[in-house]
């Protein structure tokens, strides 16, 4: 598709991660031949059902363009997320950049709750039990894989 705007004006590298359960960072780039006026804003649309909604909290580089948003209380819903950036400057029309994520695939999960590790003398092995990390959308436990390291001191 063709974009209205000056070519390379639209942001770059953007990507987003959530963590603890329900914020979400998303940061990018200027465009390499946007001008140096030109400010950036994030929109974004959690499901096809929701309400397409501003950033509320940017992150701004030194010069306060907007090179980031802070999300809070996100939900990672089962269809993927809309972001859109769109930009805006004196000297020209700036390029847009879309994209849709799957959120559960840019969650950081938080470690496995409640490990335990018990270890009898008499038949020199250890039990370790522990309980799925917490997560906004996840039910299943079986849905989790876990891997043991042991290392020997």
């Amino acid at each position: 598709a063709v974009f209205a705007g000056m070519n390379g004006s639209a942001i770059e590298n953007f990507s987003c991660v959530i963590y603890n359960i329900s914020f979400m960072n998303c940061t990018w780039q200027a465009g390499r031949d946007a001008p140096g006026d030109t400010q950036y804003f994030l929109y974004w649309q959690n499901s096809r059902y929701a309400d397409e909604m501003e950033c509320e909290l940017y992150i701004k580089d030194e010069n306060g363009r907007n090179r980031g948003c802070r999300f809070q209380n996100v939900k990672i819903e089962t269809e993927k997320a809309y972001f859109l950036v769109n930009g805006s400057s004196k000297d020209s029309l700036i390029q847009f950049y879309d994209e849709y994520i799957e959120l559960y695939e840019i969650e950081i999960l938080t470690p496995p709750l409640n490990v335990t590790v018990n270890c009898t003398r008499d038949t020199a092995g250890c039990i370790i039990t522990w309980q799925p990390p917490r997560t906004s959308h996840m039910e299943k436990a079986k849905c989790f894989q876990y891997e043991i390291s042991i290392q020997n001191k």
